[in-house]
């Protein structure tokens, strides 16, 4: 348990905000890396921050002389196994690497997901070099993209770099550019959708346009090729809910080639899930502050199908 008393210049801070900050300093101090906004707040949700010894909501505003305690649980070892699946790295530097996800690959272990993940494989690849802040069944992931889309993912190797990007992900200043192939003729060259998304009311595997109790969702979309009665796309992502692209254009009428979740009609290909790939991610690097921007190419399968389009 760590206990901290409120200073006079603290006087009506926010109870999130002030630990924030103080455990910043803290570990500026000692040279250590800082705990995330995340994780903070979900030990307020849990009830593990205390002002003079009662449990408090991350909106509540300190006063003068508090005293603010903080019960951070043990770490928990992983209990995931590296193994030895082959990686299609684009780029990789001693901070982090960047990796072209295969489709039909899930990213972290979940229920029935507990071997083949991308885990597992840069696990094995990194060996103990590996970012911790998500906790014990997502080491290095700082995002994530659906197990049927393939492409860019960046993998963090140490804490230092995964705060740094996480950070530029909550103020969504990460460039993430999507190719997609959609079913029907989008009328406009380019646009944008801005429709909060939800878990849907009925269905639990699925998401929706959900206007009482979604989040924020903006997708910024492109037309680059018009394929009969198809249409080849580019979609940059603002905010990145889950299956963000798939739902946003599957209520405007036009749903991914393939998406058997959001999509009623039958594909003329045989496929494996939607037709997706997170082709371009660009950020600010962590250690050299310098803008890096990486490309992955549009697997074989996707080629095929934009060449029998034609």
């Amino acid at each position: 348990m760590e206990t901290f008393e409120v200073a006079a210049e603290h006087e009506g801070e926010r109870l999130d905000k002030y630990l924030s900050m103080i455990f910043d300093e803290a570990a500026s101090q000692a040279g250590r890396t800082p705990q995330s906004r995340s994780f903070l707040q979900k030990l307020i949700k849990d009830g593990q921050v205390f002002v003079n010894d009662s449990v408090r909501k991350a909106n509540y505003r300190l006063k003068a002389e508090d005293f603010v305690s903080v019960r951070i649980p043990d770490a928990v070892e992983t209990p995931i196994l590296p193994e030895d699946i082959p990686l299609d790295i684009l780029y990789e530097d001693e901070d982090l690497l960047i990796v072209n996800k295969p489709k039909g690959m899930v990213v972290h272990p979940s229920a029935g997901h507990y071997s083949g993940t991308l885990v597992n494989a840069v696990m094995y690849h990194c060996k103990d070099g590996l970012s911790g802040i998500n906790g014990e069944i997502r080491p290095g992931i700082v995002h994530r993209i659906d197990m049927d889309t393939t492409g860019s993912l960046i993998v963090c190797k140490n804490d230092e770099s995964h705060l740094f990007i996480a950070e530029q992900m909550k103020e969504h200043s990460v460039n993430r550019r999507y190719r997609g192939i959609v079913c029907g003729a989008v009328k406009e060259d380019e646009g944008v959708i801005r429709a909060p998304i939800g878990r849907h009311p009925t269905e639990r595997k699925k998401m929706a346009v959900n206007e009482k109790n979604g989040k924020e969702a903006v997708t910024h979309y492109k037309v680059l090729e018009r394929l009969n009665s198809y249409t080849y796309m580019e979609f940059r992502l603002e905010t990145g809910r889950t299956h963000q692209i798939r739902v946003h254009m599957a209520s405007i009428g036009h749903p991914l080639l393939g998406d058997s979740l959001y999509s009623s009609g039958k594909s003329p290909y045989k496929l494996q899930g939607q037709t997706l790939h997170a082709m371009t991610i660009g950020f600010i690097h962590p250690r050299s502050k310098a803008y890096l921007e990486i490309s992955a190419p549009l697997p074989e399968y996707f080629v095929k199908i934009l060449q029998d389009l034609r």
